[in-house]
């Protein structure tokens, strides 16, 4: 990849998106084309076909995705399948028509089904059935994983696909009732010490295994794959089985990560476990072997990658 290759990153706001475009440019990347949703409607073919023609991008990166919590996927199922769909429909073809020269598509480690073999290996994708809370956007997922296949089975097009594990960083959504695992307990343990509660409580019993990779390696890991050789990339993989798993290599309880959390932030007092509530799955863990063959490593660890989260929270989040 030259450096003044143009980049079309679609997604440039969110959480993995700003983090691919704060490591591009770190890197010297100097030609990143992004659009605001009120700039670019996604899911509007024409406008999308339109953007392409005049843009002619040589690498694509999409990140760009409609995202949510338990609660968000319960409520606005149609809304998650559809506006995914379109989005990666109309990204991945506008980049077959107007020859781009390479694709990235990001998707999510939901694509796995619900009773699977740990650690999720890539082979895992389609044999059984998926987390019914998350069944629609896992489905438009697959779906996009498809898409860059199909096109590169069909049209010779070099379409790549990465799928993350959970994923936690600056620029995460800190919300109190609808935020991931970890910028949760942040914000959960932050609120606690300003307001000198005397106790925080952990749904669950805390002995669920979960995942974690900071997003700054997640950015590095898409740019590595992006720029990794096509001969390369196709030796590593299938024609049909194609997107590689990203993660961390290693697993933390929930109890664990809620107590390095406590010590983080600073709060000194109770953590309580609400064993009353789920757990979830007992474990959540993918394989990276794939990542790892072709040269690529995490390197921040997990207590460095939360104090650098919270350090960005305290100067960002107004109380």
């Amino acid at each position: 990849m030259n450096l003044k290759d143009k980049i079309y990153l679609a997604g440039h706001q969110g959480l993995v998106g700003s983090a691919i475009y704060r490591m591009l440019d770190d890197q010297g990347f100097s030609n990143i084309i992004v659009r605001t949703h009120k700039e670019l409607d996604l899911t509007s073919q024409a406008a999308v076909d339109i953007f392409f023609q005049k843009e002619r991008p040589i690498y694509v990166i999409l990140a760009a995705a409609k995202v949510g919590g338990i609660h968000a996927n319960n409520n606005y199922p149609a809304d998650f399948i559809y506006q995914n769909l379109m989005i990666q429909s109309n990204v991945i073809h506008s980049s077959f028509l107007s020859n781009v020269k390479r694709l990235l598509f990001l998707g999510s480690t939901c694509i796995y089904p619900k009773a699977v073999e740990q650690p999720m290996r890539e082979e895992a994708l389609l044999t059984g059935l998926l987390e019914p809370t998350n069944e629609p956007y896992a489905v438009a997922k697959i779906a996009g994983i498809k898409l860059c296949e199909s096109y590169n089975r069909q049209h010779g097009t070099d379409f790549r696909s990465v799928m993350p594990t959970n994923l936690y960083g600056i620029n995460d959504n800190f919300h109190d009732k609808n935020s991931h695992v970890i910028p949760a307990l942040i914000r959960r343990f932050h609120d606690a010490k300003i307001n000198n509660n005397k106790e925080v409580s952990v749904w669950g019993t805390g002995n669920a295994l979960r995942e974690f990779l900071y997003v700054d390696d997640m950015a590095l890991a898409s740019i590595f794959v992006l720029g990794v050789d096509k001969d390369l990339y196709e030796v590593n993989t299938k024609p049909m089985l194609s997107h590689i798993n990203i993660g961390s290599g290693e697993e933390i309880s929930i109890r664990a990560l809620a107590k390095m959390i406590k010590n983080i932030v600073g709060f000194e007092g109770k953590l309580v476990f609400d064993d009353s509530k789920p757990d979830g799955p007992p474990r959540k863990f993918i394989d990276i072997s794939t990542i790892s063959d072709l040269g690529w490593q995490p390197s921040t660890d997990l207590f460095e990658g939360i104090a650098i989260t919270y350090d960005w929270l305290k100067k960002h989040f107004k109380d």
